[in-house]
C-alpha cells in the first residue's frame, strides 16, 4: 500500500511538474532568428507543417509543444494562411494567437475593368512582391501554363483584387484570375436571356468587353448591349470605335480619324460584320451580365453625351441629330 501511495505521489508530482513546465514554456518569450522576422504560411498548410517550419527556422525548440498547445486550445485547424511579420519577441501562446487571428499581412494586386492583357502584364511585371515567370514568354506559352483553352489571352482574366503571399508567381495569380472569369462566365451564361445571337460563352465575353469599353455608367450598360444585340440580329455592322482603336494598337495616338474607320482590319467593326475575333479588354461582371441579359429596346444607335451617359436612337436620322447636338457641346 505504501509503495502504491508513493508511486501515486510521484505520478502526481511529475504531472504537476510537467504542467508547470508546459505552462512556463508556452508563456516564456521565444528567441526569433532575426528581427524583424518574416515568414509565410502557405494555403493548405496544416498544424504539423507550420510547427515544423517554425522549428526549422529556430523559432521554437520543439514542434510538439506548439502542436499540443494548439490542440489543447482547440486551434488545430484555425491557423490562417498569409504573410506574417514579428517585430518583437513573443511567447508561443502569443504566436499561436497571431497565426489564428487572421491578422496576416495582405499583399494585393488589382486588375481594373477595361484593362487590356498588356496592361495586366505590366502591373504583374512591376509588382515587387510577385515572382515573375512570364516576362520572356509569349502569349501562347502563358496560356499553356495556366491551362487555358483559348488561343488569345485578351479578356479572359477577371478584373478584381487578388491577395497573395510574398513571392507568389505571376502564373499563380493569372491562373486564379482565369478560373474566376471562367466561373463567372459559365454561371452568367446559364442564366442568359434566351434567343440571343450569341452561340458560345466566348462570344458573350467578346460582346461584354465592348460594352465595358463603351460605358462606365451602370444604367447604360444593358441598353448599349441591347443596341449591339439588335444590330447582330439584323445583320448590321456593330460600328463601335473601341474595337477599331484596339485593332490599331500602338498606332493609335489618341485621335481616331475617318481613315482609321475606313481601313479594314480584323477589329474594324465599321468594315466587318459580326463580333471581332477576340475580346478587346477585361469586362467586369456588370458588363457580362448586360451582354447576356440586354435591355429590350428598339434602339440601333447611341452617342456619348459628354457627361458619361449615352443618348439612344431608333433610326439614323435621329441619331445624326443627336451626334450633331452632343458633338457640338463637346467642342
Amino acid at each position: 500500500m505504501r509503495t502504491l501511495r508513493r508511486l501515486l505521489y510521484i505520478s502526481v508530482l511529475m504531472a504537476m511538474l510537467l504542467v508547470a513546465w508546459f505552462y512556463l514554456h508556452v508563456h516564456s518569450s521565444i528567441t526569433l532568428p532575426t528581427l524583424p522576422y518574416e515568414f509565410s504560411v502557405r494555403a493548405g498548410s496544416n498544424l504539423k507543417q507550420v510547427a515544423q517550419q517554425l522549428e526549422d527556422d529556430g523559432v521554437i525548440l520543439n514542434k510538439w509543444t506548439f502542436i499540443l498547445l494548439a490542440r489543447y486550445l482547440d486551434q488545430e485547424s484555425a491557423i490562417k494562411a498569409g504573410d506574417y511579420l514579428l517585430n518583437e519577441t513573443v511567447t508561443q501562446l502569443a504566436l499561436l494567437n497571431y497565426l489564428t487571428s487572421g491578422d496576416a499581412k495582405r499583399n494585393a494586386v488589382r486588375f481594373i475593368e477595361g484593362w487590356t492583357f498588356a496592361q495586366l502584364r505590366q502591373v504583374l511585371n512591376e509588382h515587387p512582391l510577385i515572382k515573375n515567370l512570364t516576362a520572356d514568354l509569349d502569349e501562347s506559352e502563358i496560356l499553356r501554363m495556366i491551362g487555358a483553352t483559348e488561343t488569345a489571352a485578351e479578356g479572359i482574366f477577371f478584373p478584381d483584387t487578388y491577395y497573395f503571399l510574398k513571392d507568389s508567381s505571376d502564373i499563380e495569380i493569372l491562373q486564379r484570375a482565369y478560373r474566376t472569369m471562367h466561373k463567372h462566365l459559365q454561371s452568367e451564361w446559364a442564366s442568359r436571356t434566351q434567343s440571343l445571337p450569341l452561340t458560345t460563352p466566348y462570344e458573350a465575353l467578346i460582346l461584354a468587353s465592348i460594352v465595358e469599353k463603351e460605358t462606365g455608367v451602370e444604367t447604360d450598360r444593358a441598353e448599349i448591349a441591347g443596341v449591339f444585340i439588335n444590330r447582330l440580329r439584323q445583320g448590321m455592322r456593330l460600328q463601335t470605335d473601341p474595337t477599331v482603336i484596339y485593332g490599331l494598337g500602338e498606332q493609335f495616338d489618341g485621335n481616331l480619324r475617318k481613315k482609321d474607320l475606313l481601313a479594314d482590319q480584323a477589329y474594324n467593326t465599321y468594315t466587318r460584320h459580326g463580333l471581332p475575333p477576340t475580346p478587346i479588354a477585361m469586362p467586369g461582371l456588370a458588363s457580362i451580365r448586360a451582354a447576356l441579359n440586354p435591355a429590350e429596346t428598339d434602339s440601333l444607335y447611341f452617342v456619348a453625351k459628354g457627361n458619361g451617359e449615352s443618348h439612344f436612337s431608333t433610326n439614323l436620322a435621329d441619331h445624326n441629330k443627336a451626334v450633331n447636338k452632343y458633338q457640338k457641346q463637346q467642342k
